[in-house]
Formats: C-alpha cells, sequence, structure tokens
C-alpha cells in the first residue's frame, strides 16, 4: 500500500511555482497576483482563505485579501468582483464558498470574468474543459488528476467509479477522468445517493474518487484488493480523546480500506494541500497568459 502524499507533493509544487516566479521576476516581468473575496465569520472558509494568503507568500505571490461582513448586499458583492474584473494587476481571484443564504452563489461566479477565474468554476471554463479546450481546471481535480501524474498510477483503460456529482468534485473530475490524458483514458461511472446497487459498482472499481461528504462511507468490504482510492471527503467528527475535542474524518474508512488498497490518499495530508497549490498554479498560468 502506498500512501498518495497530498502534502509532500504540494510542497514538491510549490517549490517549483516559486522558482517561476523568481524567474518572471529576473526577467522583469510581472508578479503573479491573486485574490480572495471572503464574504462572512464561517470558521473552515477563514481557515482556508488564511493558507491561501500563505501559500503566496511562499510562492512569491502578491496577494490581496477583501473581508466582507456577513450582512454584505449581493449588490455589493458583485461591485467588488466587477473592480476585480478590471484591475489588471490581479490576475486571478476566487470568491469564498459558501456564501451567506442572502446571496446567489450562481449569479456570483457567473459574474467572474472567466480569464481570472482560477477556481475554474465559470460556465466558460468549464464548457472549454469539456471539449478538451485550455481551461482553468476546478482545482481539487487538478489536483487529484496531479497526484495521479506523479505517483505513476495507471488509469488507461481502467473502470473508475466517482462517488459524488458535485459541480466542483465529481462531475469535473467524472469528465476528465474519460478524456484523452495522462492521469485519464478511462472508463469512468459517476455514482449518488440514488444509486442502486452502489457496492456492485464499487467491489469492481479499479479507481474509485469518494467525494460525497459522509464520513467513513466506503468499506474495506466494498473495495477489491489492488484498488486506488482518492478520499476527496473531510468531516470534523467528534472525539474526547483528542485536545482538539475532534478528529478530521474522510468519507473512506481508512484502517479496513487501506489493507486491501494499491495507493490511497490520507485524511487530512491528502487531496486539501493539493487544492490550494493547484490554485497557486491557476495563477501563475492566469499570469502567463495574459503576458
Amino acid at each position: 500500500m502506498i500512501l498518495l502524499d497530498g502534502k509532500k507533493t504540494s510542497a514538491d509544487l510549490k517549490v517549483e511555482i516559486a522558482a517561476s516566479v523568481k524567474q518572471l521576476k529576473e526577467q522583469g516581468k510581472k508578479t503573479p497576483h491573486l485574490a480572495a473575496i471572503l464574504v462572512g465569520t464561517d470558521g473552515a472558509s477563514m481557515t482556508y482563505v488564511n493558507a491561501k494568503v500563505k501559500a503566496c507568500e511562499l510562492v512569491g505571490f502578491n496577494s490581496t485579501l477583501i473581508d466582507l461582513p456577513e450582512e454584505t448586499s449581493e449588490e455589493t458583492l458583485l461591485q467588488a468582483i466587477e473592480n476585480l474584473n478590471t484591475n489588471n494587476d490581479i490576475d486571478g481571484f476566487i470568491v469564498q464558498l459558501p456564501l451567506p443564504k442572502h446571496i446567489d452563489e450562481q449569479k456570483v461566479l457567473m459574474a467572474i470574468n472567466p480569464d481570472k477565474d482560477v477556481d475554474g468554476f465559470h460556465p466558460t471554463n468549464v464548457g472549454r474543459m469539456t471539449l478538451e479546450l485550455p481551461s482553468f481546471l476546478p482545482a481539487t481535480p487538478f489536483g487529484i488528476l496531479e497526484l495521479l501524474e506523479r505517483y505513476n498510477v495507471e488509469t488507461s483503460g481502467k473502470q473508475v467509479v466517482v462517488i459524488g456529482r458535485s459541480h466542483i468534485v465529481g462531475r469535473p473530475m467524472s469528465i476528465l477522468m474519460s478524456q484523452k490524458r495522462k492521469a485519464g483514458d478511462a472508463t469512468v461511472t459517476v455514482a449518488h445517493s440514488r444509486t442502486k446497487n452502489l457496492k456492485e459498482l464499487t467491489l469492481q472499481a479499479d479507481i474509485i474518487v469518494a467525494a460525497l461528504g459522509i464520513p467513513e462511507f466506503l468499506t474495506g468490504d466494498m473495495v477489491k484488493d489492488g484498488v486506488t482510492i482518492i478520499d476527496v471527503g473531510i468531516t470534523r467528527i467528534d472525539d474526547s480523546s483528542k485536545k482538539s475535542g475532534y478528529r478530521l474524518a474522510g468519507d473512506v474508512h481508512f484502517e479496513s480500506v487501506a489493507p486491501k488498497s494499491a495507493y490511497i490518499t490520507p485524511v487530512p495530508g491528502g487531496v486539501g494541500p493539493m487544492t490550494i497549490a493547484m490554485l497557486m498554479k491557476n495563477t501563475l498560468l492566469a499570469c502567463e497568459r495574459k503576458a
């Protein structure tokens, strides 16, 4: 069993990105600039945004954080987005999700300039991705592809089951894995909460991407020997034995699944760190494309 170490791989990626930024600066070219809009005080969102700001510092990017209160109107947020769309110094930006309930997320994502949409959520980028045209890939699926490639996990002709159909992970992952690419050329089945006989599908799968948000859902009796497991989920579970009072669990029951796996991502330290690294990579790409 080999751990797909996202922590180490993301650190390697950041070193590579930092070297590219150093080269840009030495050539007198523009320093990549990533901005983030955070609305409200959701704890997980604040943690993610702070991690992104730190990652920018590490690779040598400029970064801007626009911190808006919970009661910010949709109109005010859309104006902030337009300001970033028209600011030539900003190469890419993200609006941290989830947003407060009074704001239409889809309307907000549609307002982002696709050329600065480094999260890869805008319909233009989703459409370009589907047609295998140059686009910004959503950071989490992009990170999963990078892990599979760097660990030389064979995907061509393999049976892949993606559990989860979200626009952020499940749906794009299923499209990317079926395309002609190094981590691709697979036969992909998308499963979800309404799928019947899910265990029959997962027992046939060579690769399983678990992204449904139910802690420890995938268990050892649901997988075959030699499977590759990508665990996208991360949930806080109360645990009085821990100093923090909780532990982090993925969508996979690691103890029962790992012994049967050829490759598996841990939680934490698997897919999560890769998401931030690929956001940095998309921002570098945005800066280079603009140049």
